[in-house]
């Protein structure tokens, strides 16, 4: 009898690897003839995991996490026709029908038949319409014709696989927050937030030919990360406010574009490092954002937060400065990103050697009993993106 295992949120602060069941082709008790069964090659800790694991979520204990899914077709279902078995594959972390309304617009993101309980769902994550997740052996892909893309050569995916395992998730999210920021040739940009998400941000708008992308974060290891592949840094636990450190390195205290990588459990800046402040880096973003510019909001907010700092936190309900953002005519984009949006035109730039994002995000390769301890050292703000390797392929 097939068996599989994978990371399983138990409690704030725990994961475990658990036995769980092997993925059948159902949709409860009916056949999901449009789906795919997938041998896990690579499958990634994202920052929106640990929201989860930190307890700031509503999570229940034993979902199976993980949202970050490249594997290999092993079983097809009978009404499946343009992947096959043997192919590897890229899985977006957004589950989508193709067929409703907003997946017709592109808009795969708040897919309308997914999730019973509101638009939108991924693989692994509260709230999210209950899908098994892909920190495991093994997953069940529904709707594979539309969701999967599909990497033209076997070898060449697998000796760039470090760089095409973001494909599922941070790259796109991070280049869909400099997109919908405004990024292009000779832009000057803010990135908040130094971790995956960010440093692929800024990755992102060096390939939409930015001129001078800066990274702020707290962390002296991720700006070093950032500094690794040409970005300036900006460290915010520093007394000298924000615009005081963009103006030292760009000559005035504004940018033309910022992206919001830190989301709901942001901290004050300076003297206030310490102290959660959940609408600061929207509310800087929007100082430091010069009138008439834009920007991109990957960075996760949610409805329901246990943790938050005080009534209205735990709604999602933030203290932002609206009327800033509105008097410098700012425009804001917010939500998931359509992953299927940009997938296969970043996955061109990488197989053609204009992107390497797993250097920017430094990739690092883990075994599925090593999760825990890599949610561990992720918590800590390692400079690392770990991808579990469940299988042992990749170190193969």
């Amino acid at each position: 009898m097939a068996t599989n295992r994978g990371v399983a949120y138990i409690r704030p602060g725990v994961v475990e690897i658990q036995s769980t069941d092997f993925p059948k082709l159902a949709l409860g008790d009916r056949k999901c003839d449009h789906g795919v069964i997938l041998r896990i090659v690579s499958t990634n800790i994202c920052g929106s995991d640990q929201h989860m694991v930190r307890g700031r979520t509503t999570a229940p204990e034993g979902l199976i996490l993980g949202h970050e899914i490249t594997g290999e077709v092993i079983e097809a279902g009978r009404d499946v026709e343009f992947v096959s078995v043997g192919d590897i594959v890229s899985v977006p972390f957004n589950i989508a029908c193709g067929r409703c309304r907003n997946c017709k617009g592109g808009l795969t993101g708040i897919c309308l038949n997914v999730n019973p309980a509101r638009p939108g769902a991924a693989y692994g994550y509260v709230d999210m319409g209950g899908w098994v997740g892909g920190q495991a052996e093994y997953v069940m892909v529904p709707y594979a014709d539309f969701n999967l893309l599909k990497f033209p050569d076997r070898d060449q995916a697998m000796e760039k696989i470090g760089d095409l395992t973001l494909l599922s998730d941070i790259f796109p999210t991070g280049y869909h927050g400099a997109v919908t920021a405004g990024v292009g040739p000779g832009s000057i940009v803010y990135v908040a937030g130094g971790g995956p998400v960010g440093l692929a941000s800024a990755h992102g708008c060096q390939l939409l030919g930015a001129a001078c992308v800066i990274v702020g974060d707290m962390i002296p290891e991720r700006l070093a990360q950032a500094a690794s592949f040409g970005c300036e840094t900006v460290d915010l636990t520093k007394d000298a406010s924000l615009a005081e450190q963009i103006e030292q390195i760009v000559g005035e205290p504004e940018v033309d574009c910022g992206v919001d990588c830190v989301g709901f459990e942001a901290r004050g800046h300076g003297r206030e490092a310490v102290v959660e402040r959940p609408a600061t880096v929207l509310n800087a973003l929007m100082e430091v954002t010069r009138a008439g510019g834009g920007i991109g909001i990957p960075g996760l907010y949610v409805t329901g937060d246990p943790g938050g700092v005080d009534d209205n936190a735990k709604i999602g309900n933030l203290g932002i400065r609206i009327g800033l953002g509105w008097a410098k005519s700012h425009h804001f984009m917010t939500g998931q990103c359509p992953v299927m949006k940009y997938h296969r035109q970043l996955m061109q730039a990488i197989l053609y050697g204009k992107a390497s994002p797993a250097k920017a995000c430094n990739v690092t390769y883990i075994s599925l009993d090593e999760a825990p301890q890599g949610y561990e050292d992720f918590d800590k703000g390692a400079a690392r993106k770990f991808v579990i390797d469940p299988h042992a392929q990749i170190a193969a």
